[in-house]
């Protein structure tokens, strides 16, 4: 039974190894941690609505509501 393909580190190309998966060793896999961390790596996200964490208590659209009465 033939061994499956394991692909290419993406940090300096040479095989990968399954215990360190997708990487080839601990060092690049410690890399890679390290460029998400520092933010070395940026994932690009289109618009944002205003109250997409829910965080914003107006939403674009709506109209604030003043109590009645005194």
């Amino acid at each position: 039974m033939a061994e499956p393909k394991t692909g290419k580190c993406p940090i300096c190309q040479q095989p990968a190894v399954a215990r360190y998966r997708p990487f080839c060793s601990k060092r690049c896999a410690d890399i890679d941690l390290g460029r998400w961390l520092s933010a070395g790596y940026v994932i690009a996200g289109g618009d944002s609505d205003a109250d997409e964490d829910g965080d914003d208590p107006k939403a674009p659209g709506e109209t604030e509501t003043k109590p009645s009465g005194t």
